[in-house]
């Protein structure tokens, strides 16, 4: 497991980002190796989720997106090559059905890499 997506993820939990899934896709195509994708309550909140991903990767791997998207609507994507992490509203969420287009990938429970108060 790449040290970034356990970044990400917690970052995400840090925020209160919920229903966080982690999907393996590097076998099943060559645009990244993971997927991680969240759900945000509203623009405010998927905004945050999204600056706070940047702020943990950038301040303890010194990793940068090399492209952002959606930062005025209901979802934003920070792509980092090996990780796309992907911002949703419920709805828009919903919609778009990641875990269901990527459903031969695998996944990994992020409750594996939520690190908790303490540890």
């Amino acid at each position: 497991m790449d040290e970034a997506v356990k970044i990400a993820v917690n970052a995400l939990n840090s925020r209160k980002g919920m229903d966080i899934e982690i999907l393996h896709v590097g076998d099943i195509t060559i645009m990244a190796d993971y997927f991680v994708i969240c759900s945000g309550t509203s623009n405010t909140q998927i905004r945050t989720l999204g600056d706070e991903v940047e702020f943990q990767l950038q301040k303890k791997l010194d990793l940068t997106p090399l492209h952002r998207e959606g930062r005025a609507s209901g979802w934003v994507l920070l792509d980092y090559g090996f990780m796309i992490v992907h911002i949703f509203h419920r709805e828009e969420r919903e919609f778009y059905k990641m875990e269901h287009l990527w459903a031969d990938a695998d996944r990994i429970d992020p409750e594996t890499l939520i690190e908790h108060e303490g540890e």
